[in-house]
């Protein structure tokens, strides 16, 4: 398997020149690293090559790095039923710097596009209709990045006087709880029943 990876990776190597910057083989699966500007010619060719027919499109996700200059990642996952193999695409892009759309090339990518956007803030020139897919109209922020905070800005409650759903801040009434993190057999001033037996 690693040995047909190897021979894969040095073919798009050799036909795609220096749009490759990085090959890696784990877990059984070749990963290829490109620039941003040329991911729409890398995965074109991954699909319409005779040698490679990675036309089954599965999946674009996002990760985010804040300590890295370039703290997105955009992952591109293919599929081959030629080659029984899968490969996975990434690139890495910033807060402001759009990655070009890939639905031209795969259909399928249009929800996932949409997706990676509403949930981490990656721009896609070229898209058709990018909009928020899976918050609320009036949200704000992207809730994937690690600089989101886990609570939100806004809750939402439907109020029975106005009869419409209202937006307020959010009002975290836990924090005023008191926690006792004694266990029970810790901090009495008592003796339960059954820790006479303990002394024996």
């Amino acid at each position: 398997m690693t040995e047909a990876l190897k021979d894969l990776a040095a073919y798009i190597g050799e036909k795609l020149g220096g749009r490759i910057k990085d090959t890696i083989i784990a877990y059984g699966e070749l990963t290829l690293v490109v620039e941003p500007d040329d991911i729409v010619e890398v995965l074109s060719f991954l699909k319409t090559d005779v040698q490679c027919q990675f036309f089954a499109f599965i999946d674009i996700s996002g990760a985010d790095y804040p300590a890295r200059e370039k703290r997105f990642e955009v992952v591109y996952h293919l599929l081959s039923p030629r080659q029984n193999q899968r490969i996975r695409v990434k690139i890495s892009t910033d807060e402001d710097t759009p990655v070009p759309s890939v639905v031209d090339v795969f259909p399928g990518a249009n929800w996932y596009e949409r997706e990676v956007y509403d949930l981490y803030g990656v721009l896609f020139s070229g898209h058709p209709d990018l909009r928020r897919i899976l918050t609320d109209y009036g949200f704000e922020g992207h809730p994937l990045r690690k600089d989101f905070p886990l609570t939100g800005f806004v809750e939402v409650r439907y109020d029975d006087e106005a009869k419409r759903v209202v937006y307020e801040p959010v009002n975290l009434r836990q924090e005023f709880r008191n926690f006792d993190f004694l266990s029970p057999w810790e901090g009495t001033d008592y003796v339960l029943p059954g820790d006479e037996k303990a002394k024996q």
